[in-house]
């Protein structure tokens, strides 16, 4: 409206007045720019394809803690089914579809780009292009998004299993080396003296936090007894206060602090929540 096929228009039509009873903020600055350009529908599809990938890194998690190697999750019934040979298999479906209907999102975000590629200025007919690719993205993610909530929200996971697995002292290695800050040794160092500590837990072919005090003292005095009973996952985890830390206070900072954002988005913009 106002802008013509490429030069504008030849009467004096109140453009502002037009954009504000449409709904919309603000008219375009350039009519060829109006006509010809697609960089809202490539920043829709940029924006599809990043929530796609996440959703896609996601499900790869999934796939792989519902293995039996790992058995960190078990995979509700209602999104999964049997395994044509193996009797004792559940393939995470819901999953793999959400990690393989990625590429679809991605596809469609390239196929635009080489679209306007070769284009000269202003609108060429190759630009209807867009509308197959932007659409079908968009139905694609509200799907995806869709089964990636269903399926989480029905997904158990092995508590037991995952604390074993976060429970091996070797994770609490970095702990150690703070525990070597908090009485002022400089990080560097300190990740120095505890690689020591690691290499010779390793050389007696046993966890750290089994090395007696006298074998840590020799690599160090700062080291006390503490030191060699203290890792937990707790404490690791508690450790973490900062924004955006794991914390359970730091988690529910974050989560509250989304869902404030969420729902000012919903109020100011009229989007679904």
């Amino acid at each position: 409206m106002g802008s013509g096929a490429l030069a504008g228009c030849s009467f004096p039509v109140d453009r502002q007045t037009i954009a504000r009873e449409l709904g919309f903020s603000r008219i375009t600055a350039n009519s060829l720019d109006a006509v010809g350009d697609r960089d809202f529908a490539l920043d829709c599809l940029f924006a599809l394809t990043g929530i796609a990938t996440h959703l896609s890194r996601l499900a790869e998690d999934m796939v792989l803690f519902a293995s039996q190697e790992f058995g960190y999750v078990l995979l509700p019934d209602e999104y999964s089914t049997g395994s044509s040979l193996m009797p004792q298999k559940k393939n995470p479906d819901a999953w793999e579809l959400i990690r393989g209907k990625t590429g679809r999102i991605t596809g469609a975000l390239v196929a635009l780009l080489t679209t306007l590629k070769g284009l000269p200025s202003s609108y060429q007919r190759d630009l209807q292009e867009d509308k197959e690719a932007l659409f079908a993205a968009h139905d694609q993610i509200e799907e995806m998004l869709s089964v990636a909530m269903g399926v989480l929200a029905a997904t158990k996971f092995n508590v037991e299993r995952l604390r074993a697995a976060a429970s091996s002292p070797v994770l609490f290695a970095t702990d150690a080396a703070d525990y070597l800050v908090l009485k002022g040794v400089p990080f560097r160092q300190a990740h120095d003296l505890v690689g020591k500590v690691l290499r010779e837990a390793e050389r007696q072919g046993k966890p750290w936090t089994q090395l007696s005090l006298e074998e840590v003292k020799k690599i160090s005095p700062l080291f006390e007894k503490d030191f060699l009973g203290g890792p937990s996952v707790e404490n690791a985890i508690a450790g973490k206060v900062v924004p955006g830390g794991a914390a359970p206070e730091a988690v529910r900072a974050a989560i509250a602090d989304l869902e404030r954002r969420l729902n000012k988005t919903v109020a100011t913009q009229g989007a679904k929540p």
